[in-house]
């Protein structure tokens, strides 16, 4: 390393980016730079209400970065390992002495399926969620909507429409396949409450402007089309030649370090830890993103790092304003029998989104404040599905 200042460039400022450079500041003396394509920071756990009006799923950067954190509004298109430099999409370079990879996810539209690229809404992104609300924005509230994909987006996506008046259909191979039975009936429960018509067990053969194909060949009417069916991460990894895997997520070691380079960590959804990547979520990103930290800072210590530690207890649902499910989990991730539903569960939902941005405010005030339940996640998680696991 340079004898200068130790300088930390942050790619992402999502909720494992943003943790992470706020945690680095327990160290008084290091030159942190967060790169991020947006000037806000982008509440991805609201785009749902965004697309129906009722939040704008954003927060300004000035209280959620620590003072001293240097904020670079652009994207990151290259990493040079050798010369230890990032591109940007400006042509401007950044150089640095550690790398905290957190550039977060993105939605996979599929193009084996004809006409979702052209007519699909896609809803992962700050940027989808505004064209879709633009979208509803046109088309009358008698006219049906149908959503594609049974995950927690979908369904957030489906109910969270419904509520407004508008007629829903949500298409899924699998309703909420992360939750237990019981969490499961719950929420097509509530969904058929609010009027939400069920689909399940197909896939989508077709997309047009006016309706859907489904695998069986019916045919359900939609004026606009919402695809929530899977997701993806950016192909910057890959592309600057780093190790990963099938999906694109950066292979590490259990410190959250690059199989490939030691001076590259990973967080939140682009990192897959030994093989073993967490589920997609703020859940796994914001203890990821503080862990991602404590790397960097045992590295400029010249200590050896921690592995990660960190275990999960809960998935929470919303349904609407009014209604929710909390699946209750087993420390690695897999659902238990019992869950929480109703007004319970919906304010549960509210309190953890509040709280959320409520942690990282704080962090960025008092680096070291945000805590998070700690387990041995690599063993629960190979416990309850043994599979081959490459080395560190």
């Amino acid at each position: 390393m340079s004898e200068q200042t130790p300088r930390i460039v942050v790619l992402g400022g999502g909720y494992a980016g943003v943790l992470a450079a706020n945690r680095l500041r327990r160290h008084p003396e290091l030159d942190i730079t967060l790169v991020n394509p947006r000037p806000q920071f982008v509440e991805r756990i609201r785009l749902h209400q965004l697309t129906v009006g009722n939040d704008d799923a954003t927060q300004a950067y000035d209280d959620m970065l620590g003072d001293g954190i240097r904020l670079v509004v652009d994207e990151a298109t290259d990493i040079d390992r050798a010369a230890r430099r990032v591109r940007l999409g400006s042509g401007a370079t950044l150089d640095y002495d550690y790398l905290i990879y957190a550039v977060g996810s993105t939605g996979a539209v599929p193009t084996a399926v004809p006409g979702v690229a052209e007519f699909g809404y896609p809803l992962s992104e700050y940027e989808q969620a505004q064209r879709l609300a633009a979208r509803l924005q046109e088309v009358p509230v008698i006219a049906p909507v149908v959503v594609v994909g049974g995950g927690l987006t979908g369904v957030e996506t489906a109910a969270e429409l419904a509520e407004t008046g508008r007629p829903v259909t949500l298409v899924t191979d699998r309703l909420t396949p992360s939750l237990a039975d019981s969490g499961r009936r719950s929420v097509a429960k509530t969904l058929r409450k609010l009027g939400v018509n069920l689909v399940e067990g197909v896939t989508v053969a077709r997309v047009d402007a006016h309706s859907v194909e489904l695998s069986h060949g019916t045919t359900v009417a939609s004026a606009v089309t919402v695809w929530t069916a899977g997701f993806g991460v950016p192909g910057l990894a890959a592309a600057s030649g780093l190790s990963t895997d099938a999906l694109g997520r950066l292979l590490t070691d259990e410190t959250l370090t690059s199989v490939d380079d030691g001076r590259i960590i990973a967080a939140g959804d682009a990192a897959a830890p030994s093989g073993l990547p967490l589920r997609m979520s703020c859940a796994a990103a914001m203890p990821l993103g503080a862990q991602a930290a404590h790397t960097v800072l045992a590295r400029v210590a010249g200590e050896e790092p921690a592995p990660i530690s960190l275990a999960f207890a809960g998935q929470c649902i919303s349904l609407g304003r009014k209604f929710g499910t909390m699946q209750l989990l087993h420390t690695d991730d897999s659902p238990r029998r019992a869950y929480v539903g109703g007004r319970t569960a919906a304010g549960i939902k509210e309190l953890i989104c509040s709280a959320t941005v409520w942690a990282l405010r704080r962090e960025a005030r008092k680096p070291g404040s945000y805590f998070w339940v700690k387990g041995n996640w690599r063993a629960a998680r190979l416990a309850a599905s043994p599979q081959p696991v490459p080395a560190p």
